[in-house]
């Protein structure tokens, strides 16, 4: 009996074996992998500007330009030596601080950023550019005027906007001939770039027949400008220019209305924001400024970039957003020439670089200046900065 069932409990196992050898399905073959894309390539790009301060609304201006273009390019997929470049923005803030400026530079180049976009002042640029240099890192403004920074021999410095000597005079010569004022009075702020402006503007208008009446000074944290104002209005200058930025321009030019001054108030670039309307209030008709370049607006791709800024940022263009723009998109068109982001290989292509930008076509000289001076006049009416004449360029 034993041994019977245990014949049969070996047969039963064989069959069951069996069947469930018949009904056993094969594992699905692994998936093949779906192809690598070809790998990434992170370059830093610094951007430094006053984003703490007084105009940090126009440090911010520049920072979110630069945020854009590297968005855009990350979004493009550019390639570079067989790799994806990825873009990583650096935003540093210098307080519009030379010191600080010179800080925040070294610290760039302990990051080992590929190129700098900055800095938004004269002040901090032109220190800094030493330092950019000694690295051997493409340095491109977006806003810096003074001549001094290009003129230093760096062959690391470049800027995207016109420089004192055109914009400077551009608006002396303005001043005397087209507004037709016979005497003017200046004050700057005394830093490198209000005084560098204020500068060339006296000279400008004293060669274009206008008479300059009084020269004074301020700084560029003052709030009381009253004790100048009263000085200036007994030569009865038929404009005031000043050299400085919105920030003080703006209550200057409210505290000479309070005063009961009749006189254009003028300012460059500095000036020419939303931002100058705002501190200036009422005093701000009929205020005259000027950017550098054509009227963004005017150009071919201007008006969808102040589109865009606005759905981005939730606020207007303030004044340089554009260049920090195009100053990114320089440094990548190097990179793409000499299909390496090494800033030693791609900082000679940058002076040979031709751009179509948002702000307009862009070549650099011999010494980074743009080669291309055109400045363009604004006036403020009913609350809005509007585009008068551009003049010069080429």
């Amino acid at each position: 009996m034993y041994a019977h069932l245990k014949a049969f409990s070996l047969a039963a196992v064989l069959t069951l074996a069996l069947v469930g050898c018949g009904k056993e399905e094969q594992a699905p073959a692994p998936k093949a992998a779906a192809p690598a894309g070809p790998p990434e390539m992170l370059v830093k790009i610094g951007n430094v500007a006053p984003t703490t301060g007084p105009i940090a609304h126009l440090g911010k201006d520049n920072e979110n330009g630069a945020k854009m273009a590297v968005d855009d390019v990350n979004a493009m997929k550019v390639m570079i030596d067989g790799k994806v470049l990825k873009l990583e923005l650096v935003p540093e803030d210098d307080q519009a601080d030379p010191k600080q400026g010179t800080i925040v530079a070294q610290k760039l180049v302990d990051a080992k950023v590929a190129a700098v976009v900055g800095h938004l002042n004269s002040g901090t640029t032109i220190p800094a550019s030493k330092i950019y240099s000694d690295a051997g890192i493409p340095q491109i403004s977006p806003s810096a005027t003074n001549p001094k920074y290009t003129e230093q021999g760096f062959k690391t410095a470049f800027r995207v906007v016109a420089n004192d000597i055109q914009q400077g005079g551009t608006v002396g010569t303005y001043i005397a001939k087209d507004m037709g004022a016979k005497k003017v009075a200046i004050i700057d702020d005394r830093t490198a770039y209000g005084q560098g402006v204020a500068d060339e503007v006296e000279k400008a208008a004293k060669a274009a027949g206008a008479q300059v009446v009084a020269r004074e000074f301020t700084n560029d944290k003052a709030t009381d400008f009253k004790a100048i104002l009263t000085k200036i209005k007994g030569k009865n200058p038929d404009a005031i220019f000043y050299g400085g930025m919105d920030a003080t321009g703006g209550p200057m030019a409210k505290q000479a209305k309070d005063l009961g001054i009749n006189s254009k108030f003028v300012m460059a670039d500095g000036g020419c924001s939303p931002e100058f309307i705002k501190l200036a209030g009422d005093a701000a008709e009929g205020f005259i400024c000027s950017i550098p370049g054509a009227p963004v607006d005017k150009l071919a791709k201007g008006e969808e970039f102040k589109k865009r800024y606005k759905e981005k940022f939730g606020t207007d263009v303030q004044i340089y957003s554009p260049n920090a723009y195009d100053a990114v998109m320089v440094i990548v068109e190097a990179m793409k020439k000499a299909n390496s982001a090494d800033p030693a290989k791609f900082l000679p292509e940058i002076s040979k670089v031709s751009y179509d930008g948002i702000t307009g076509k862009i070549t650099f000289d011999e010494k980074g200046d743009l080669n291309s001076g055109a400045i363009t006049m604004y006036e403020a009416k009913d609350g809005k900065l509007e585009a008068v004449t551009t003049l010069g360029g080429k």
